[in-house]
Order: C-alpha cells, then sequence, then structure tokens
C-alpha cells in the first residue's frame, strides 16, 4: 500500500517526543511513580491479536447503535478536509481533527484504524492520531508494532497516563481494532469531580484495559486533572499530522 507523509501536526493531545529517556521537566502521573510519557517506564510485552475474522460478529454495529461512519460520507461530522475513499476516511494533515456533531458521554465506541506501510516516521511520529472521547480523553492511535516509544503513548495507551496492559497491535498495512467502554466523569453541583471516569479497551480483541480510572483530561507532558464540563460533548478523531485511516465508527449511549 502508498506510505503516508507525517509532518509536524496539532498541538493537543499527543506530541512528537524523541528523548530517549526520563524528561526531568515533565510532571507526574497520579501514582507518583513515573512521570507523563517517561521513555523509562518499562513497555508492555507483545503478545498475538485476535484475527480479523474472529472479530468480525463482534465488530458489526447493533441495529440500535448510532452509526457516525458507515464508509459512505461525513454527514454525522462537522464539515472536514478529509478525504472518503473505498471505505475508510483519511486524515489530510493540517487540517485539523474530525469533530462529531452530536455529543456524547457515558458510551460502547468501536472503530477500526490503520497506518501506512511502508511505515513512515519515527516514535510519536509513526502513524499518530487519537480517539478523543468527550473531545478530552484519548485512547493514543499510533503504528506501536516496532516502536521504541514511550509506554504511555502507544496504542491501546489512555494517553500520558496508563499504558496498555500488553501489546496486542498488527504490523502495520493491517486494521486495528478498538472497543472502548467509557464512564464519564461525574461532578457535583459545585462542579467538585465525584467520580473520575473510567475505560475499559479491547484492543484487537484482547483487553488492555480493564475499568481503568482516568486521571483527567490527557495532555503530553502534564496531569493535567479535572474540570468540571457538560454531561455530553462530541467525539474527536486526532490529527497529528500524520496519515491515518478509520472505518467502522460506530456507538452505544450507555448508563452512567
Amino acid at each position: 500500500m502508498a506510505a503516508s507523509l507525517c509532518a509536524a501536526g496539532s498541538t493537543r493531545g499527543s506530541q512528537p517526543q524523541q528523548i530517549p529517556g526520563a524528561n526531568p521537566n515533565l510532571s507526574y502521573i497520579a501514582s507518583g511513580k513515573w512521570k507523563v510519557n517517561d521513555n523509562s517506564r518499562p513497555k508492555p510485552k507483545k503478545v498475538a491479536p485476535k484475527s480479523e475474522a474472529a472479530l468480525a460478529a463482534s465488530a458489526q454495529a447493533p441495529a440500535d447503535a448510532i452509526v457516525l461512519f458507515d464508509g459512505k460520507d461525513l454527514s454525522a461530522w462537522k464539515p472536514s478536509k478529509w478525504i472518503v475513499k473505498d471505505g475508510y476516511v483519511e486524515v489530510v494533515p493540517k487540517t485539523g481533527y474530525l469533530i462529531s456533531k452530536d455529543e456524547f458521554g457515558s458510551c460502547h465506541l468501536h472503530l477500526e484504524w490503520w497506518t501506512s506501510n511502508p511505515p513512515v516516521g519515527q516514535l510519536q511520529m509513526k502513524g499518530n492520531s487519537g480517539v478523543f472521547l468527550m473531545s478530552r480523553y484519548e485512547v493514543q492511535v499510533l503504528d506501536t508494532y516496532d516502536n521504541p516509544t514511550y509506554a504511555d503513548g502507544i496504542a491501546g495507551a489512555i494517553y500520558g497516563q496508563t499504558p496498555p496492559s500488553v501489546n496486542p497491535i498488527r504490523p502495520p498495512g493491517h486494521w486495528q481494532y478498538y472497543d472502548i467502554t467509557f464512564h464519564r466523569p461525574l461532578f457535583d453541583a459545585a462542579k467538585k469531580l465525584v467520580k473520575p471516569a473510567t475505560m475499559t479497551i479491547d484492543f484487537n480483541g484482547v483487553r488492555v484495559q480493564d475499568h481503568t480510572v482516568v486521571e483527567g483530561s490527557t495532555e503530553h507532558g502534564h496531569r493535567h486533572g479535572y474540570d468540571a464540563h457538560p454531561d455530553k460533548q462530541p467525539l474527536q478523531l486526532q490529527e497529528h499530522g500524520c496519515t491515518v485511516r478509520f472505518r467502522n465508527i460506530w456507538l452505544e449511549p450507555i448508563a452512567d
């Protein structure tokens, strides 16, 4: 397949970092053990993904699901210059994020993503994108098949916070499957946090996050914490200067 280009992109969320060791200027995650984007943090071991054939049934949108992209058009999204072709939508570098028209809170989200083969770029500029629940809580998208980038910035990570427990990524040029169960944070009338958000993530059919507590909005190099926000906000797919493809995007709202 044709190679993609990867250039300097958006400033939100995951950012390029090519420092071989821990950056002393980075802030610590909530546990205090590791700094955000700490390159010395242990990397998850590789495991075998489930085959696309094994995932085919579960990847089909249920009858009552909200289909955000069925391979035909971007009618469920705000105006964008991203390209729809052959059943997928492709990031166009330097054109901004893809943002849903509707807003969502707690949900089960399915989508599939692809990075180019032969690969282009390295570390955090190797097929970088992200899935932003409520426009602020990022699940990383990145070609980490053979990529020594920091552990909390690899595919399946809650960006800058919690690496996946294992790394079941397929080689570049193959479709990767995400099923994300997200429970939004709860705030009281005084806008104080009552209950943090959690995520459960199945990556290529392998559970890599299991009711993992989200420490707050995800941000490169910093632990941001929580800011009170509405109960529903748009879903966003990140433009990070890399040509990444998405397909089969659907969502089911769930109880908080």
